[in-house]
């Protein structure tokens, strides 16, 4: 019996449907990510640990700044051993791409080596970030800190090893008190430190005026801290090394941009979906970031965070002690912590180390 055209034709589309039908069903969802790595934990720091020194980012130009960082070291207990390309420059680089990455990579194989300190920031970070061993660094994982252009490093060994690392200060910054009490508690005392601004400083005003909390919505939030400089973590948008923001606080800062330029930043981060499923945000300082010379005016800082945050329905305070400071945390990044706007405080979950 010879089957009709409407029998034929819809076997046919039939035929052709089912292939699509059973790719959409098996292949993974379009945002599918790879699993994170588990989180590792790096031994905490003690006296008499020895410190690599290195410079993954601008050189230092006179000796006398690396002579304080080195003395610095030492005073903190610390053996120093000096990277071998630290004295280094390419430009305005501490050496070439693969000198600044063989200085980390060498620091993390050497088992002499119980920490590694970036000696300041600057630039160039983003240019070693995909020549790092990260198969080296999982096998031999150890302390590895610093901020500002080092938000590169210490997000991308993070998200590609799952070591928890440290945005703290360089080796070259101001170790005065408070960073100092915060630092010995994160990573040599091993204590799940209350990041919390100073309180009670008011000086010669009724109320407290410096380091004040200004909390955009209230709320308590749970998840891994990431984050760092804007400017470079939005320069790491569409990298494998740009950190998973899903369930994580983030925490921003920076220094010396024009508003338009802070709201450009942040437009990419949204706009790359970073800021879609996050647990909440804390804004550290956001120093001399002004208006510019525009002629035709321009948002200011708190309507840009506004927009870009309060659409969130998350947690959000503004004014934590990260940043381009003289005062400033010690942040694990990487680590779960729990953040209450409203108190304006950032609880560690547990130790960031062993």
């Amino acid at each position: 019996m010879t089957a009709s055209r409407r029998q034929i034709l819809t076997g046919a589309l039939a035929g052709a449907l089912l292939p699509a039908a059973q790719a959409q069903t098996s292949a993974p969802a379009r945002d599918a990510r790879p699993a994170a790595p588990e989180t590792v934990r790096p031994r905490r720091l003690r006296p008499g640990d020895t410190i690599a020194l290195v410079s993954p980012a601008n050189a230092t130009y006179e000796r006398e700044p690396l002579e304080i960082a080195v003395e610095t070291l030492q005073a903190l207990g610390f053996k120093v051993k000096p990277g071998a390309n630290v004295r280094g420059r390419y430009g305005q680089f501490g050496g070439t791409d693969a000198q600044r990455a063989a200085d980390i990579n060498d620091a993390f194989a050497d088992d002499e080596v119980a920490g590694i300190l970036a000696l300041t920031g600057g630039s160039g970070c983003n240019r070693i970030v995909d020549k790092l061993n990260y198969a080296l660094i999982r096998r031999k994982p150890k302390f590895f800190g610093g901020f500002s252009d080092l938000t590169s490093l210490v997000n991308a060994i993070q998200k590609q090893t799952g070591l928890v690392t440290f945005h703290c200060p360089v080796a070259g910054s101001e170790w005065n008190e408070f960073s100092l009490q915060h630092f010995k508690t994160v990573v040599m005392d091993a204590q799940p430190d209350l990041l919390q601004n100073p309180q009670g400083e008011r000086g010669a005003h009724l109320v407290q005026r410096e380091d004040r909390i200004s909390t955009l919505r209230a709320g308590v939030a749970r998840g891994p801290l990431i984050g760092g400089n804007l400017a470079v973590l939005s320069s790491l948008a569409g990298s494998a090394f740009f950190p998973d923001t899903r369930g994580a606080i983030l925490f921003l800062e920076e220094i010396n941009e024009y508003i338009y330029r802070v709201d450009r930043m942040l437009s990419t981060l949204r706009l790359c979906g970073a800021l879609d499923q996050l647990a909440g945000v804390v804004l550290g300082k956001f120093t001399q970031c002004g208006p510019g010379d525009g002629n035709f005016g321009t948002l200011t800082l708190d309507e840009v965070f506004d927009d870009y945050f309060l659409p969130l329905n998350v947690p959000v305070y503004r004014g934590a002690m990260i940043g381009h400071i003289k005062r400033k945390f010690t942040v694990p990044v990487g680590l779960p912590a729990e953040m209450d706007a409203r108190a304006g405080t950032v609880r560690l979950l547990s130790s960031a180390v062993l």
